[in-house]
Order: structure tokens, then C-alpha cells, then sequence
């Protein structure tokens, strides 16, 4: 039954889930302890937001406007 738990958990986080969500669904009360429990499975994280951000930042979309 753990073993479905951790599955669920890690799935969703690497689905980008929000951990407050994941944290809820499991039960925690806290995040920091999703986090601190699962943080195995996020190290991909850090590089998906400077990919998000610079996307957002620098990469122009056809017909969208400079400035």
C-alpha cells in the first residue's frame, strides 16, 4: 500500500503537480514534509523553471510584438 502512496506521490510531482496538492492528498500537514520526502524526484525542477522563465522572457512567438 506505501508503495502506491510513494508512487502516486512521485508521479505527481514530476507531472509538475504542485506539492501543496500532493501534500493534501496524502494527508501531510505540512509541505515541507512532502518536500523534504520526495525531494528525489525534483532536482529536474530548477532546470524547468529557468527554461520556463527564459521561454517567457526571450522567446519570440510568431506575430507577437517586440518591447
Amino acid at each position: 500500500m506505501y508503495d502506491l502512496r510513494d508512487t502516486c506521490a512521485t508521479l505527481l510531482l514530476v507531472a509538475n503537480t504542485s506539492p501543496k496538492v500532493v501534500a493534501e492528498r496524502l494527508g501531510h500537514a505540512s509541505v515541507t514534509l512532502t518536500l523534504n520526502t520526495y525531494s528525489h524526484v525534483l532536482p529536474t525542477m530548477q532546470e524547468q523553471a529557468s527554461n520556463a522563465l527564459n521561454e517567457m522572457l526571450f522567446v519570440r512567438r510568431p506575430g507577437q510584438q517586440l518591447g
